[in-house]
């Protein structure tokens, strides 16, 4: 098993990001790799609740996300189960991995870190960061363009 470990800092505060790493409608505004919009996204945000998300990718190929959140702590952690209903990395199948998102206040609002663990080889790992690494530059964008309507 092997996993993806990345880190971002937001200029936004960690109640911000959290909503919008953790609702749907926050999800259908960064989820995804490439600059297309998620077509329907699903969350019932509670230990045991379930999420959903139907994204694009650049590529025209959709892709479906789909589990189970095993833990909240609003506004530090979510950690949820995490499956390819269909799409997604042929390596994984329809295994189960495990998504873990840390959120931290910092100076400048918060440092997000994202592990994607239990990956079944190497070649997932390297296809999850790059689509994780594109949709948490995605949520940077967002919250950027969020920022400069707040103050402008």
């Amino acid at each position: 098993m092997t996993s993806v470990s990345l880190v971002r800092r937001i200029r936004a505060r960690p109640a911000v990001v959290f909503d919008l790493i953790s609702t749907p409608e926050g999800m259908t505004a960064w989820w995804g790799p490439d600059d297309f919009p998620v077509l329907s996204a699903e969350a019932d945000v509670r230990v045991g609740g379930r999420f959903r998300v139907h994204f694009q990718t650049a590529d025209g190929l959709q892709h479906v996300c789909a589990g189970e959140f095993l833990d909240i702590e609003a506004p530090e952690r979510i950690v949820m189960s995490w499956q390819w209903v269909s799409g997604g990395a042929p390596e994984e199948g329809k295994a189960v991995s495990r998504v873990e998102m840390h959120l931290r206040p910092i100076d400048i609002g918060t440092e997000l870190t994202l592990i994607h663990a239990d990956l079944r080889n190497e070649a997932s790992r390297l296809s999850h960061m790059g689509g994780w690494g594109g949709a948490l530059d995605k949520l940077m964008k967002r919250l950027a363009a969020h920022e400069d309507q707040s103050t402008g």
